[in-house]
């Protein structure tokens, strides 16, 4: 087996431990005051693991191979690796007010400032930079396409669900805050 192959594996691997752990770790640290996921996590968690399905297979075919491979891994590398400092900030920044389900905390204050402070939805484009990261380093474009698109159509749903539900939960302030910030391209979308 490629050891690029390997080290891409053991990222992948290392990155959903690292989600889990935060999983446990958010739902020991909060009361949940109000829930309206709608099945948006299941759903996101099925199309992560279709992307890394589709991601995976199609790396190992020769169609669609990116002969750079290289280039490739170390800027899919690169890009995972920003992804992954981008959610880690957006984590720390919400802090108690963290959850993975779409969820209102007790005492629950919607969070304006760091990233939030220009996009609504930091933690989620540090997922899809760190997907992004790892099919590009797969070298093969079908691999990217494999990925991406499954995951952003969770990450798109799962963004419609919070928004809902945040202004249901917070009303005007969080319709202000909506009117200011795009969801998680600074200045564009």
């Amino acid at each position: 087996m490629n050891v690029k192959l390997i080290i891409i594996f053991v990222f992948s691997i290392g990155y959903a431990v690292f989600e889990i752990f935060m999983n446990l770790r958010q739902k020991r640290g909060s009361t949940i005051s109000a829930s309206g996921d709608k099945g948006s996590l299941r759903l996101l968690y099925f199309l992560i693991w279709v992307g890394y399905f589709l991601s995976f297979s199609a790396a190992s075919a020769k169609f669609g191979r990116i002969y750079h491979w290289n280039i490739f891994f170390t800027l899919g590398a690169i890009v995972a690796l920003t992804g992954l400092a981008i959610r880690i900030i957006a984590l720390v920044t919400l802090r108690k007010y963290f959850t993975y389900s779409v969820a209102k905390v007790e005492n629950h204050k919607l969070v304006t400032t760091g990233l939030y402070r220009y996009i609504r939805h930091p933690g989620y484009l540090g997922q899809l930079i760190i997907f992004l990261g790892i099919s590009l380093s797969l070298s093969n474009w079908l691999s990217i396409l494999g990925m991406i698109i499954p995951v952003s159509v969770g990450f798109l749903y799962r963004i419609h669900v919070e928004e809902r539900f945040m202004v249901e939960q917070m009303g005007d302030e969080y319709s202000e805050y909506h009117k200011k910030t795009k969801k998680i391209i600074p200045g564009i979308y």
